[in-house]
């Protein structure tokens, strides 16, 4: 008799899921908080909120991606490092309210499941997770045969936090004096990636084991450079009792894209242009592009891949609190009256 088709003809392996979860399970008991009741292997995560430390919780949540930077993991065959950037990209969101991670989910898709690739990937959000002091609950593994070319796969995640409502941080009581820190990017980040792509490896023609004399190190290296996560160095400073008014994660659109989205209306920020180091991969993807200043602004973070605005009085208490933390923070600009958004002046 024939043998019948089954669901590993079609190329769905659900033996292979199954020894997947086993793999990482360890792995993701490491990130657990306490108010953890059940997680991975269930049909949903239980999370029970510490009501002891709140008045008036207010749960926060996000959810990204990676985007094309995970062709630079495929063309590296390198995938420990884009998971801290699934996370980075969502917990940065949340914390711009004020709010701490309390747990997160991840989603994985890929055509053909391979274990060894799958658990590299899962190693990185696992550090991101510990770093940022949030719980891997659960998730989703998919294998969709025919629907990513062979070897690649696509990651999002899902972040809760929670935040007590009257410390939650929108950009209200942002007024004309104020001052905006900025916090130095690891790098690109995780925008800009199309982009930079073309740059490099079409224009320029370049490889990933490249060593540009002005990066001082292999172009891959560089490109794979984590997100930074901020959720350390920022809860030093809100639990420090500086008033912050107002957080903006620099992702897509730059400073002007994501700094306007809180500053209230008839107020612009000024941003000094030269007030902290640009790092030279940056310079290097303008010149190599020909691409106008303009448009390096509103598509890459230029070395500030976080930003906060506080009271004058009040800037250097959070400047040596990020340096006791091992985070560069820089003076940037200043709150003025205005017709809204972001404008700049140079150094």
């Amino acid at each position: 008799m024939h043998k019948g088709l089954t669901y590993r003809d079609a190329g769905v392996d659900i033996d292979e899921a199954d020894r997947l979860v086993e793999k990482i399970r360890d792995l993701v008991h490491a990130t657990y908080r306490k108010e953890v009741l059940s997680g991975i292997g269930h049909f949903g995560a239980l999370f029970e909120i510490d009501l002891s430390r709140y008045r008036r919780p207010v749960l926060v949540s996000s959810t990204d991606g990676v985007g094309t930077k995970l062709k630079i993991a495929f063309m590296a065959n390198r995938h420990d490092t884009v998971g801290v950037d699934l996370v980075a990209m969502c917990v940065n969101d949340i914390l711009t309210l004020g709010a701490e991670p309390l747990f997160f989910l991840d989603y994985f898709a890929t055509g053909r499941l391979d274990i060894k690739k799958a658990e590299e990937v899962m190693r990185g959000i696992v550090r991101g997770c510990k770093e940022a002091g949030c719980a891997l609950v659960g998730g989703e593994t998919a294998e969709l045969p025919g629907f990513y070319g062979e070897g690649e796969y696509d990651l999002s995640g899902f972040v809760v936090g929670v935040v007590e409502r009257e410390r939650i941080i929108d950009g209200s009581r942002v007024e004309e004096g104020d001052i905006v820190v900025g916090l130095a990017s690891s790098g690109l980040h995780s925008n800009g990636y199309s982009l930079a792509r073309k740059v490099f490896f079409e224009i320029g023609g370049y490889s990933l084991t490249t060593v540009l004399d002005e990066i001082g190190r292999p172009l891959g290296d560089e490109l794979l450079e984590p997100t930074r996560i901020y959720v350390r160095p920022v809860q030093r400073i809100l639990d420090s009792g500086v008033q912050v008014k107002a957080m903006a994660h620099i992702t897509g659109g730059g400073i002007p894209g994501n700094l306007r989205r809180v500053i209230p209306e008839g107020l612009t920020a000024r941003i000094k242009r030269g007030s902290w180091p640009v790092p030279p991969v940056f310079s290097v993807i303008q010149t190599l592009g020909g691409i106008a200043e303009e448009e390096m602004w509103r598509t890459f973070n230029l070395g500030i891949g976080y930003t906060i605005v506080v009271a004058e009085d009040e800037q250097e208490k959070a400047l040596s609190i990020l340096e006791k933390e091992g985070q560069r923070g820089y003076r940037i600009g200043w709150i003025e009256k205005g017709q809204g958004g972001v404008e700049y002046e140079q150094d």
